[in-house]
């Protein structure tokens, strides 16, 4: 079972112009019907992007973001994992004594507490953290 960075769940919205390893990763977890999930913290991470882009002034682009997002979130409703008491035990403690990238290790810290593999092109921010971890974008 895997959770889903941001980056990774962003790049599907490019379509045909979506990086062929993370096309091929989402297919094959598809065939197999193994289940995928999103942290709460990633949604946030989505919906700080749409609120960029409308802060900016970009009206169109940002309707454009949130319709996405509210597509996302139907097909993921049931698979979005909570920043929770359990999860939160563990975030702080992989912030000492390695304090940056706080969101990343909210993310980390969610696939350790339900054990699943973190699927991110960011694996520089994750070593540190002892996850388990695929790159797509390198396959």
């Amino acid at each position: 079972m895997y959770l889903i960075d941001t980056d990774v769940i962003s790049e599907l919205r490019k379509k045909d112009q979506a990086n062929p390893g993370v096309v091929a990763f989402f297919k094959e977890v598809s065939s197999r019907d193994t289940p995928i999930y999103l942290a709460a913290v990633t949604i946030g991470e989505l919906r700080r992007g749409v609120e960029l882009i409308r802060y900016r002034g970009d009206t169109r682009q940002a309707q454009t973001l949130e319709r996405w997002l509210s597509r996302l979130l139907a097909d993921y409703r049931d698979n979005v994992l909570s920043f929770d008491e359990d999860v939160a035990q563990v975030w702080g403690r992989l912030r000492v004594p390695h304090p940056e990238n706080p969101l990343d290790k909210q993310v980390a810290a969610t696939a350790l507490i339900h054990d699943l593999v973190l699927v991110t092109r960011n694996v520089k921010h994750f070593a540190v953290t002892g996850v388990n971890l695929i790159n797509p974008f390198s396959a």
